[in-house]
């Protein structure tokens, strides 16, 4: 009995000091890799009381949101190793820590193989961690919706006070019954898909921004659920829709959309808009009707381009290459903004081209909407234009004369009918 005693104790006393030499290889090998990432001598190292680690002051500079320099983590992320050597039961991690990890693969420094690499592999599969996406977010639900919403507010708030102080223009000569046709079917088909596509753009692109903040408060999510599901089909399906309208009045009206002289004589009047029995000379088209035609040509062509980067992920990436060509001109420097990223990971692409979208998407439907009101209860007689196609011949000759005299000339009277 006493000897199964000695025995059982000199096993004891055997596990102790394997333990204890296994916990002397350890400390030994987190020796070593410290003082392989110790600074050298005399260097300051700002963060040396907390081993490299973020400080106090970085977590409050953050909430401060200040910028705050990242070299110190993404420098560090852990030594290299094989602690196996003096631990197998270490394992393959050998004395790199969890956080090591995926600090690795936050900074895009792990050797990392994936099942997808090849040249059949989508252009993020790579991309395991990427953290620019919490600025996306930031800038998503703050100053992109913030801004965004004061614009449209603000614009609808400038119309209102318009149609107090002006009221509505009115023909000011007295009406002559007789209709001149001014915009074609075709016209005014293009015209419309162009025009219903942008509304039900921006009506289902609005529900998406502002649905978590607006809408579910007040539907909730089991309504809001549906509602922004059949949103995203029809925003990503009517697109092609505007699109294909965007190209039929390119088509049709820029070659009359072409500025001339005579748009300086109106622009120098306001073009009538704030003054009774003031009509400058213009063609088919006014100087106003053309800045609305190139905006929507322009804008419609930027919010496009955008908007088929994201119908088609990763497959169109732009902004990189368009910061390199804005590096070369040295106007971001000139600005301010310093020399722009020109290497950016597929997500930061997508993300930099739904807030350019966005953004685009806010400043047209501002221009919209002041064209809606002019084009409606703003104006006597304009809706005519596109909604019937013929106009009163007073209300042509008051904001269009220059363009009766081309009817005239090239024997165009003959386009005037009686109004029913």
């Amino acid at each position: 009995m006493r000897r199964e005693w000695e025995i059982g104790k000199e096993s004891r006393m055997l596990r102790t000091i394997c333990a204890l030499f296994l916990a002397s290889l350890i400390a030994f090998a987190s020796a070593v890799t410290a003082q392989e990432v110790r600074p050298p001598e005399g260097a300051q190292e700002p963060r040396a009381e907390t081993g490299g680690a973020q400080t106090l002051e970085d977590i409050l500079a953050r909430e401060r949101g200040q910028l705050v320099e990242g070299s110190f983590r993404s420098d560090n992320i852990g030594g290299n190793i094989d602690a196996t050597q003096f631990a197998p039961a270490l394992g393959p991690l050998g004395v790199a820590s969890d956080s090591d990890i995926w600090r690795r693969l936050r900074f895009d420094k792990a050797q990392v193989t994936l099942s997808s690499d090849g040249a059949a592999a989508a252009p993020a599969s790579s991309v395991t961690i990427q953290d620019a996406g919490m600025w996306w977010l930031d800038f998503r639900r703050g100053p992109l919706a913030t801004y965004g919403g004061y614009l449209l507010l603000g614009t609808l708030a400038l119309l209102a006070l318009f149609l107090l102080i002006r009221g509505r223009i009115r023909i000011d000569g007295e009406k002559t019954g007789r209709k001149i046709t001014r915009f074609k079917a075709v016209e005014r088909f293009g015209h419309w898909l162009t025009a219903g596509s942008f509304i039900l753009l921006g009506i289902t692109g609005l529900i998406s921004l502002f649905g978590r903040m607006g809408l579910i408060p007040l539907i909730g999510k089991e309504a809001f659920a549906p509602l922004a599901q059949a949103g995203k089909w029809v925003h990503n399906n009517v697109a092609w829709a505007f699109m294909l309208g965007l190209v039929m009045i390119f088509a049709m009206w820029v070659i009359e959309n072409i500025p001339n002289r005579h748009d300086l004589k109106w622009l120098a009047v306001g073009g009538g808009l704030f003054s009774k029995n003031v009509h400058p000379p213009a063609r088919k088209f006014n100087a106003g009707q053309k800045i609305i035609f190139w905006a929507v040509i322009v804008l419609g062509v930027s919010i496009s381009i955008s908007g088929l980067a994201l119908l088609f992920p990763f497959q169109l990436p732009m902004f990189a290459k368009t910061f390199v060509i804005l590096n070369d001109t040295g106007l971001p420097q000139w600005l301010g903004f310093g020399a722009l990223p020109e290497t950016l990971t597929p997500h930061q692409e997508m993300q930099l081209a739904q807030l350019w979208h966005a953004i685009v998407a806010f400043v047209f439907m501002a221009i919209i909407l002041a064209h809606i009101y002019l084009g409606s209860i703003g104006m006597e007689g304009a809706f005519d234009a596109m909604g019937s196609g013929e106009v009163e011949e007073q209300w042509a000759r008051e904001h269009h004369g220059l363009w009766i005299e081309e009817l005239k000339s090239e024997g165009g009277t003959s386009r005037a009918t009686p109004a029913e």
